[in-house]
């Protein structure tokens, strides 16, 4: 019967909407057994609600990592607004929009945004979330009668509201321009926030990440992605091993939801998960340590049965590709990978591209070109096998990136030289690279990871499908040339010739013509004319660090893309260039647009 949960194989994409996300506030615990426990040491379920302790019940043993995790800004990926500790002005502060408005306010200990639109009306909300917090924070609400405690509330729903607020540039931006989404005409509050964001960033039990390959006609639904958008040779899959079993855990979940423990349809089961899953009925809010541990709570009853990152039930398992021996290197990279990719999986909104020329609804998605999907990313490349993320990223640190600036890029490469130990010497490095070993052009993450994705800072960050810069699906089916970003006034023609002189290599003339036309100009400047967006970001982001003037007209086009966050790495290159910061507001119509930039570029000149 179509759609019914009695098929015993299906595809675990475990997901965008990924159980990874998960604070510390315990919600209402619904415990219809004990955990199941086979003997002392093995751990045999950690995805029903039942399996789940929550954070504060590791700190008995774990006091360090707790109080580190507690601290960090992935812990508060979501938090109650009440408790948050929250960087944009609640003071009056506004933020205008085509002829809109959101004044942002307190009364009485409560937080409210005031939306004024010319489109859709004004309306007022309580805040009752704060979303985010180490680059941007954006903010949930209800709607009430009026910014004063006590107001009538009129709608119990929570809505994404319109306003992000950035917080390294103290700046406010439209809510969804941090994503490659077009623009938008107004300012109005939506979509309700737990049928959007509330898998990602908050520990849910795992159990209902697991239905959406069965129910492929429910529609949209958060837990879903990861290994559907891999090659079929990296696919994880789930095996339901006795199907009456999980159509009774399934029964469970639903339950707790308020929905009946029937026989369930898949169909139905992923529309009750998509809307019944409320804030409490969660494990924690936020991101807790069993997003990534999933339940814990037998390893907290007794502390000889180790928690696992991988699914584990009585009536499934999980077959990982490749099937590594349980306790290998390989094993523990595919389940650390994996853990990570249940968020960090990213393929952001209607985009159609990827890297490596390759197209989001495609049979074999390329890489992702934007912040969030390092973990898939890492999944698609070269060293998936052995490298895992906590070789370079400390989880539990309040900055993860703290170990590698502390570091450097040398200490990067030294965790690549476990493997590549061919490569330990200078002398080595210098001949493989053709660059000097201690310098950029020496370190493994410059070419074999290089900074060319979109990151939620407005910079460029690295992109974590490790591979060559000249892997022909790289040189053919993406711009500008990888080697380019760092060789920015290098011909295309002058870069291909060295790759080929240097490691062996030949590459088609006539297809590089197709991508660039003329080759004796940079990928760079050609991409500005012939670049998808994702590409035009990049070459941006590096002419402007080159301080590349003379193509100042050519990058002033993109302030007028239909791409908002296009928008803002063109003015960002510009003030680069120029020195000058931009007195354009490019969320202004395209008319207006054009106008402030042609009267800048007309009185300004880049310095000396």
């Amino acid at each position: 019967m179509a759609g019914v949960i009695a098929r015993p194989h299906f595809v675990l994409l475990s997901a965008l909407a990924l159980s990874i996300a998960s604070a510390c506030a315990r919600g209402p615990e619904v415990t219809p057994a004990r955990p199941a426990v086979a003997a002392p040491g093995r751990l045999t379920s950690n995805v029903t609600r039942a399996d789940y302790a929550g954070t504060e019940a590791c700190r008995p043993c774990h006091a360090s990592h707790v109080e580190r995790w507690l601290g960090s800004a992935m812990h508060a990926m979501t938090r109650d607004v009440a408790k948050a500790q929250i960087h944009a002005p609640f003071d009056g502060a506004t933020f205008a929009f085509k002829g809109d408005r959101v004044v942002l306010r307190q009364s009485g200990g409560a937080k409210y945004m005031q939306i004024a639109s010319v489109r859709y009306g004004e309306a007022t909300y309580r805040v009752t979330r704060v979303i985010g917090g180490r680059h941007r924070e954006d903010f949930a609400g209800v709607k009430v009668a009026s910014a004063e405690l006590g107001a009538k509330v009129l709608s119990a729903e929570e809505e994404v509201l319109p306003v992000s607020w950035l917080i390294g540039p103290r700046r406010f931006r439209y809510k969804g321009y941090s994503v490659m989404l077009k623009e938008r005409p107004g300012l109005r509050a939506g979509p309700v926030w737990n049928r959007t964001c509330i898998f990602c960033h908050n520990t849910a039990p795992y159990l209902l990440t697991t239905l959406r390959p069965i129910a492929p006609e429910a529609g949209p639904y958060q837990g879903q992605v990861v290994d559907a958008t891999l090659p079929e040779a990296r696919r994880a899959h789930v095996v339901v091993t006795d199907q009456a079993a999980f159509e009774r855990a399934l029964g469970r979940e639903l339950d707790a939801l308020g929905a009946g423990a029937d026989p369930t349809p898949a169909d139905r089961a992923v529309r009750t998960i998509r809307t019944k899953l409320r804030a409490e009925h969660l494990v924690e809010v936020g991101i807790g340590c069993e997003s990534c541990h999933l339940g814990s709570k037998a390893h907290v009853q007794d502390p000889r049965v180790a928690p696992s990152l991988e699914p584990r039930a009585p009536f499934m398992r999980v077959d990982l590709p490749g099937a590594p021996a349980e306790g290998s290197a390989e094993h523990r990279a595919a389940l650390v990978n994996r853990a990570c990719a249940r968020c960090h999986q990213v393929l952001f909104s209607g985009y159609p591209h990827t890297w490596e020329g390759g197209a989001r609804r495609g049979p074999s998605p390329g890489g992702s070109n934007i912040n969030s999907g390092e973990a898939r990313d890492l999944l698609l490349g070269a060293c998936a096998s052995k490298l895992s993320c906590v070789d370079c990223h400390d989880p539990h640190s309040p900055d993860r990136g703290a170990r590698l600036r502390a570091g450097g890029e040398a200490q990067v490469g030294a965790t690549c030289v476990r493997c590549h130990t061919q490569l330990s010497t200078d002398a080595a490095r210098r001949a493989h690279t053709h660059h000097d070993p201690r310098g950029e052009g020496g370190q493994c993450v410059s070419c074999h990871m290089p900074k060319k994705n979109m990151g939620l800072d407005g910079q460029l960050t690295r992109y974590h499908r490790v591979g060559s810069p000249t892997e022909p699906a790289r040189v053919y089916g993406d711009r500008p040339l990888e080697c380019a970003l760092c060789h920015a006034d290098r011909s295309t023609e002058s870069l291909v010739t060295t790759m080929e002189s240097w490691w062996g290599k030949r590459y088609d003339r006539r297809r590089l013509a197709k991508l660039y036309g003329d080759l004796d100009v940079s990928p760079l400047v050609a991409t500005l004319t012939k670049g998808k967006p994702h590409e035009l970001a990049v070459a941006y982001a590096v002419l402007g660090r080159a301080r590349a003037s003379g193509h100042e007209r050519e990058i002033a086009l993109g302030l007028t893309h239909e791409l908002p966050i296009i928008r803002g790495y063109a003015a960002h290159a510009l003030e680069e260039i120029l020195g000058a910061s931009s007195p354009v507001d490019v969320d202004a119509d395209a008319d207006e647009i054009e106008r402030a930039a042609k009267a800048w570029l007309s009185s300004s000149r880049p310095p000396p």
